[in-house]
């Protein structure tokens, strides 16, 4: 019997280990590839930030290839100091690159905290008007998705031009304002367009966790005497849970990147300039300290993605988890 209980582990053995070089035989391309487009850059990317500019070196005049540079890139950035030519470093003069690091992150939270509260919020109005069943429901639902379908540098290109001075908005609302130079009312400008733009995709992932809902459990809560309001808040809400975390988490990853709308919009302007910007701008004048930029950038990014889907991710398995024992 033993003999026979090994023989048989060794065939279920053998047989996953099959299952298992076929399967990585699938995979694999797929793996050189992220390797080679994604891998590479990074990689290159980490080796650049730590390298100096190519240049001529102030004490020989002569024209030097660089050399190791530490972490004096990362720390023109995060503690805004800047080289002396004769080595050392002293604080930055306002407006250096290093203040502009730190004004680019508030600009880029300012923009991701406003917008994905705002565009949850509208969102989740629209999917629940989209969830009631009427004549037309079809029509209003392909209506709404318009903006989310237009290219998004048709839609900054469609705001710049309502948004000028002599512009649709100033003239529907009888005023002056500067929108594309003022500080803040050109965030404010920005905002309105991402929110006009993305809100439709809020609106489509939580219309998703709408249609799972039971008809039932609010029919049973009708019966019992429950408002509407009892019942958007203690069916709805709780419900739909998992599937508002999902589209936060997407959005807010999406808002943290943001670099086309402002940067077609505001042609520049200082007080809308995100981390994705400001990225952009310095890689196209090829310094080494971009690179270092990117990978502040890309730690930023991540870390607020790990935290988000340690807190959101467990928050939506708990409440499936309690939908399940509620079954």
């Amino acid at each position: 019997m033993l003999w026979r209980w090994l023989v048989q582990v060794w065939r279920e053995i053998r047989a996953e280990l099959a299952r298992s070089k076929r399967a990585w035989l699938f995979v694999a391309p797929v793996l050189v590839a992220l390797a080679v487009v994604i891998g590479y850059p990074v990689i290159r990317a980490l080796i650049m930030s730590f390298q100096k500019d190519a240049g001529l070196d102030p004490a020989t005049g002569m024209f030097v290839e660089g050399g190791s540079a530490g972490f004096s890139n990362y720390t023109h950035w995060l503690l805004q100091q800047c080289t002396l030519p004769g080595g050392g470093t002293e604080p930055c003069p306002t407006g250096n690159l290093g203040s502009q690091f730190w004004a680019a992150i508030g600009i880029t939270l300012l923009f991701t905290v406003i917008t994905v509260t705002l565009e949850a919020t509208i969102g989740l109005g629209m999917a629940t008007v989209m969830g009631k069943t009427f004549r037309g429901r079809a029509l209003l639902r392909a209506a709404v998705l318009i903006p989310w379908a237009i290219p998004t540098a048709v839609t900054a290109r469609l705001w710049e031009f309502m948004f000028q001075y002599n512009g649709v908005v100033n003239r529907v609302l009888h005023t002056h304002i500067l929108w594309q130079t003022d500080p803040w009312w050109s965030r404010f400008a920005v905002i309105i367009a991402d929110v006009w733009k993305t809100t439709p995709f809020m609106a489509l992932l939580i219309l998703a966790g709408l249609q799972v809902i039971p008809n039932d459990v609010y029919e049973a809560a009708k019966v019992d005497g429950a408002s509407a309001w009892q019942r958007f808040t203690h069916i709805t809400l709780p419900l739909l849970k998992p599937a508002l975390l999902v589209a936060v988490l997407f959005r807010t990853m999406d808002a943290l990147r943001l670099y086309d709308l402002p940067a077609i919009m505001m042609q520049g302007n200082p007080a809308t300039r995100t981390i994705s910007i400001l990225v952009v701008d310095q890689v196209r004048q090829g310094s080494n300290s971009a690179a270092a930029l990117s990978v502040l950038t890309f730690l930023m990014i991540f870390a607020v993605a790990f935290v988000l889907v340690k807190i959101l991710g467990a928050n939506a398995v708990a409440t499936q988890e309690e939908q399940r024992k509620a079954h």
